[in-house]
């Protein structure tokens, strides 16, 4: 489904990281450069092989750095992305079968792809954030009405 880069354990690897999204950061931002250098340890930077990327390219490196430095974990996925009822269910933490039953109330869209159903990752984001707002507007009325019937909530 997509590719997950976990957080950063050791304090070497944060620092790293930290350096290298300002050197990025730097670099964007005073001279637009769109390349650069793979330094292997030990070696000099003249025969160091060069990368030429389009500056939104580092930007996202630059970006995905910063993340890791702050001790988020990433996940790089293509936009279009389509999942199967499997990876869906994992994704919500239900069953499959409860996926399956979602897809037929037309509570979350698919298409179907032979005899298997897919489901936009997309939507399977909206279904789980409009569950989280209902649960959260279910749990503010409970919280009112215990205050309105003072039950010490």
């Amino acid at each position: 489904m997509s590719n997950a880069i976990d957080r950063l354990e050791n304090q070497e690897d944060v620092e790293l990281a930290k350096v290298a999204q300002r050197c990025i950061v730097s670099a964007l931002d005073h001279s637009h450069a769109v390349q650069i250098a793979l330094v292997p340890e030990g070696a000099g930077v003249a025969s160091a092989p060069l990368l030429k990327l389009p500056p939104k390219v580092l930007r996202l490196f630059a970006d995905m750095l910063g993340s890791l430095a702050q001790g988020k974990t990433i996940t790089i996925m293509p936009e279009e992305l389509e999942v199967t009822t499997q990876e869906a269910a994992t994704f919500l933490n239900v069953s499959r079968p409860h996926v399956v039953r979602l897809l037929e109330e037309g509570k979350i869209p698919h298409h179907k792809v032979g005899t298997h159903r897919r489901i936009r990752f997309e939507d399977v984001v909206a279904y789980k954030e409009a569950r989280r707002q209902a649960s959260r507007t279910a749990l503010q009325e409970l919280a009112d009405q215990a205050q309105e019937l003072d039950l010490g909530y």
